[in-house]
């Protein structure tokens, strides 16, 4: 197997476990295995575009209701999220979502 299918493997992984003791709210694993999935992304040269909006950038908090705070400003098209642990802000556009809704 190639080396970067098992990293890819890994990393989704590590964002099933994230997940799960986001169930059980153990948010110290949590951060631990979207850590180690960043470290391996990077190491690896492998996108993380698929999770992208599934944690913080900044402290690599995984993003849960209890995590995170959403705001859509319909004015801009941007979704604004707010991470509780940090206060970090990352904002994304929603304008192709939009368009596609406008198309079906």
């Amino acid at each position: 197997m190639n080396i970067k299918k098992i990293a890819a493997e890994r990393i989704n992984k590590l964002f099933d476990l994230a997940n799960e003791e986001a169930k059980n709210e153990n948010f110290k694993m949590c951060k631990r295995y979207v850590e180690l999935a960043r470290k391996i992304a990077t190491t690896h040269n492998i996108s993380m575009s698929k999770y992208k909006r599934k944690f913080c950038k900044n402290c690599n908090t995984y993003f849960t209701s209890k995590t995170v705070r959403v705001r859509n400003q319909k004015n801009k098209m941007i979704t604004t999220h707010t991470c509780k642990s940090c206060g970090a802000v990352q904002r994304y556009p929603y304008v192709k979502e939009k368009l596609k809704k406008r198309k079906i």
